[in-house]
């Protein structure tokens, strides 16, 4: 942190787009900033992982990408006390789950991830830490791959704000991993069923967010639009709290 306090004339924006629980708070950080820039929806400058916007006349209809596998996950990040961990090691015993990234010594290259995700019906969209807003490029980018989003995160309804609910499969939906499994197993025997979580493609498309540039092109945008003053009072009980 600057040791000397803040000049009168500038502005000062808190930049980061970790979960809390990858994110060391500071205890002063109390009136410093004047904004924040954040995936989280209330933050001042929003900037989620990605976003869903209309397609349009330009865009190519959407084709399913041809299956072979059922599911898969692609994980480096292994905390074995991690919800989505212990839900795996359940999910495991009941349906064959192609697995790849550094925790199981296959990682694979972008053009590797792309034929993986889009070779698989659904991938577990399982994200490293549960918070408010905190739903990343693992939910968006098998989406854009045309592929299912099996999510497990913050609840439903939260994702719900970000993307259209007929386009993700949520873990809370059901009452067991076994219970999941069930559906899955249903749907990848049921294509029009399976085709329905695709419906969403007719009207929107995924929009990924260019990390650094997009966020200083909003953050511009909104101090040519908010010349008043602002400053964030505690941060630490808004993110942290």
């Amino acid at each position: 942190m600057p040791t000397e306090p803040r000049p009168y004339f500038q502005k000062w924006v808190w930049f980061n787009m970790e979960s809390p629980a990858h994110t060391t708070p500071n205890p002063k950080l109390k009136d410093v900033f004047n904004l924040t820039c954040n995936y989280r929806l209330d933050s001042n400058i929003p900037v989620p992982y990605g976003s869903l916007v209309p397609v349009t006349s330009q865009d190519k209809s959407f084709k399913l990408p041809a299956k072979d596998k059922l599911v898969c996950w692609i994980v480096s990040n292994w905390n074995p006390g991690s919800k989505r961990v212990q839900f795996y090691n359940e999910l495991k015993k009941h349906i064959n789950i192609h697995t790849y990234g550094g925790t199981f010594g296959h990682r694979p290259s972008n053009e590797g991830y792309i034929e993986i995700v889009s070779s698989c019906k659904f991938y577990l969209s399982f994200e490293n830490s549960i918070y408010k807003d905190y739903i990343t490029e693992k939910v968006y980018r098998p989406m854009m791959l045309g592929t299912v989003p099996v999510a497990l995160g913050t609840q439903r309804q939260n994702y719900e704000d970000h993307i259209t609910p007929d386009s993700f499969i949520h873990v809370d939906d059901f009452s067991t991993p076994k219970e999941l499994v069930e559906r899955l197993l249903y749907l990848d025997q049921n294509h029009t069923e399976y085709m329905r979580y695709f419906s969403w493609t007719s009207r929107y498309k995924v929009k990924s967010t260019k990390f650094g540039s997009e966020h200083a092109c909003q953050t511009c945008k909104y101090l040519q639009n908010h010349k008043e003053y602002q400053v964030v009072r505690n941060l630490n009980e808004w993110f942290w709290g």
